[in-house]
């Protein structure tokens, strides 16, 4: 996963100019500035609004409206748990519960040490193999409480470099 950039007005501002004339256009500048810099800043609302020629309290409504949206700088692995109906029916509640307490945290938090952001999202499209989980962009099928916690203790695992 490649590190995001520190946000700017500046970069905020080229983002909204790159998509602002498209119709529709807050969606694909939110997602641009969240895939850019890993969040949306509440400083770049304003920026926003005054570009659309929307309120502040408009955009703001669009962010919390979407689950997919942060307001903070995530940690550096982002670990979702699919809580659509298949997932539950397969387990998910309960491995939400694990992962919950495993990494005391409650969605939408990031781990102590910054490693983990828990996520939650409403279908992975991997139905079939339930419950599902993404860690970053790789999604993964038939996680069980045991699963969850060895593909944590990788992310947490980092490589020496012997010289």
């Amino acid at each position: 996963m490649s590190a995001p950039a520190e946000w700017t007005p500046q970069l905020i501002q080229a983002e909204v100019d790159a998509l602002k004339d498209k119709p529709g256009a807050l969606l694909p500048i939110l997602h641009a500035i969240q895939d850019r810099v890993g969040f949306v800043p509440d400083a770049s609302v304003p920026i926003i609004a005054e570009s659309l020629g929307l309120t502040r309290a408009e955009v703001h409504g669009v962010i919390s409206f979407y689950h997919h949206f942060r307001t903070s700088r995530p940690g550096s692995h982002v670990v979702r748990i699919c809580r659509a109906e298949a997932c539950q029916a397969m387990g998910s509640r309960a491995l939400e519960a694990h992962a919950k307490a495993s990494l005391e945290i409650d969605y939408h938090q990031t781990t102590r040490d910054r490693e983990i952001t828990l996520e939650a999202v409403y279908c992975l499209g991997n139905c079939a193999c339930g419950p599902s989980i993404c860690v970053d962009d790789r999604v993964h099928g038939r996680v069980t409480p045991e699963a969850f916690d060895r593909l944590v203790d990788d992310l947490r695992t980092t490589p020496l470099e012997v010289k």
